[in-house]
């Protein structure tokens, strides 16, 4: 998940970028899944309305596998004031590393390939249980071969914690069952020991990449085909992104927030062009840079598609970057 929506957008006009969208609140029928990596109360106070879920980021592995980092007085404190508007909080774990600016593949084989290193990190988050209602398992760029040990490591998790609390795992979008083997994801035994699935259906194009959507509507559906072949709908939250990237001319792109993405848009005096089949938002600033991104307008895209899929709900990245969720 990159360390990085909500209301009906109005049309763009003249060269400025649409107003922002009006508000929601949470879907009928469905659970949403807010990721938050802030610390500051603010957002949950804007956002608690629109959400039924806040997930925590988030507590890393160690670089060697076999410990995890204590969550801070303030991921613990953000728990409680998300327990103030009864929702429901998950604390994050993931082998994001600093050092790398990505996520770390070999301090995740370190984990996963030892019983051992899988006990000790267990130990550790059934300590920080106290103040979360559950956690949710981030570990991203797993080898293949590490697939069984992921499955061993969210059903050791399940089994030491207590049977009210809850265990949700992220995986990256494929298309395919044999991709997201691939992937390191064994869809059907993960599912069998989570309690929620969260499909990363984002970052289908990014700085790494050509321009083109963070993640389309008919890429979106390809993913959930395969994934629902194996997995019950009712434990799938699909993935919506809240931000957008740049392509620029020269150099390397970036991450904006959607308030990044309008004001950057609003002083180049850019037109902001709406995509109907990849259901996202489209300029090129003056200077050619390139800009796709997803906000509120996108998001009631994929609220339309989740209850077309018939799957729990969504998963939002991010509170904070996205359009306010209340």
């Amino acid at each position: 998940m990159r360390l990085v929506a909500l209301g009906a957008v109005l049309a763009v006009v003249g060269g400025l970028l649409a107003p922002s969208p009006a508000v929601a609140r949470v879907p009928d029928g469905l659970e949403v899944t807010g990721w938050i990596i802030d610390d500051g109360h603010n957002l949950v106070r804007k956002n608690h309305g629109g959400i039924t879920t806040l997930s925590i980021v988030g507590v890393p592995i160690w670089r060697s596998g076999e410990g995890v980092r204590r969550a801070t007085y303030e991921m613990d404190d953000l728990s409680r004031h998300g327990h103030d508007f009864d929702l429901h909080t998950e604390l994050l774990v993931s082998n994001y590393s600093n050092r790398l600016g990505d996520f770390d593949p070999v301090a995740l084989h370190r984990l996963l390939s030892s019983p051992e290193n899988r006990a000790a990190v267990v130990d550790r988050l059934v300590l920080e249980q106290y103040d979360y209602d559950g956690f949710n398992v981030d570990f991203e760029r797993v080898r293949a071969a590490d697939g069984p040990g992921l499955v061993a490591f969210v059903e050791e998790l399940q089994a030491a914690l207590p049977e009210a609390s809850t265990v949700s795992v992220d995986i990256s979008a494929a298309t395919s069952v044999r991709s997201y083997r691939q992937r390191g994801y064994r869809l059907a035994r993960l599912a069998g020991a989570a309690d929620v699935v969260d499909v990363m259906t984002y970052d289908q194009h990014g700085p790494w990449s050509r321009p083109g959507p963070v993640g389309a509507l008919d890429w979106q559906r390809d993913a959930l085909d395969a994934l629902l072949s194996v997995v019950p709908a009712t434990q799938v939250q699909l993935g919506v992104a809240g931000y957008g990237y740049t392509w620029p001319r020269h150099g390397r792109g970036r991450s904006l927030t959607v308030r990044q993405v309008r004001s950057t848009i609003k002083r180049d005096g850019a037109t902001a062009h709406w995509r109907p089949g990849p259901g996202e938002w489209t300029t090129r600033l003056s200077d050619g840079t390139r800009l796709w991104w997803s906000d509120g307008r996108s998001y009631e895209e994929r609220v339309a598609l989740a209850r077309e899929y018939g799957v729990r709900g969504l998963a939002v990245w991010r509170i904070g970057s996205a359009d306010t969720l209340r």
